[in-house]
């Protein structure tokens, strides 16, 4: 059992079935919604598989397949409409299923916004020089609650009138 309490670091989903990933923001059919450990684009998430021996789309059987999907599209929706609520400059969401680093199913939810760099916000995220992935500056915090709470609310929200 790990002892440090970064360990979740290193076992996402293991830990967020365990209830001691704090960034889980819900549990939901197919995974978990997570807030980015990372928040220069702020209301970055990422949606976990909750089988961490699933390492692509195309391990899932078909119904898992597209409950993983629909849970996808709930969290990004739900990124939209909170992100657009609390900032005016809000333009859309990227979504992303890459896998080149960590070995789990995983997609990400960007939100962009009109205030990016010129140079950045026509771009992917990858993009982003190296201070804006490292150092506490941009690292999820307690001025990170609202924007939390905004997200799980639309989570719950999108449950409901499913």
């Amino acid at each position: 059992m790990p002892d440090n309490e970064d360990d979740w670091r290193r076992d996402r989903i293991g830990s967020a079935h365990r209830g001691t990933n704090p960034t889980v923001l819900r549990r939901l059919g197919a995974g978990f919604a997570v807030i980015g450990d990372r928040q220069f684009l702020p209301g970055y998430c990422v949606l976990l598989t909750d089988d961490p021996a699933v390492t692509r789309l195309s391990d899932l059987p078909r119904a898992r397949r597209t409950a993983y999907l629909a849970d996808a599209e709930r969290l990004a929706e739900a990124v939209e409409r909170a992100c657009a609520e609390l900032d005016p400059a809000f333009r859309r969401v990227n979504i992303e299923i890459l896998g080149n680093t960590d070995p789990y199913l995983h997609t990400h939810v960007w939100p962009r916004y009109d205030w990016e760099p010129a140079d950045r916000v026509r771009l992917p995220v990858w993009l982003y020089e190296e201070e804006y992935w490292r150092g506490e500056r941009h690292a999820l915090g307690p001025r990170h609650a609202p924007l939390r709470a905004a997200i799980s609310c639309e989570l719950d929200r999108l449950a409901a009138t499913a």
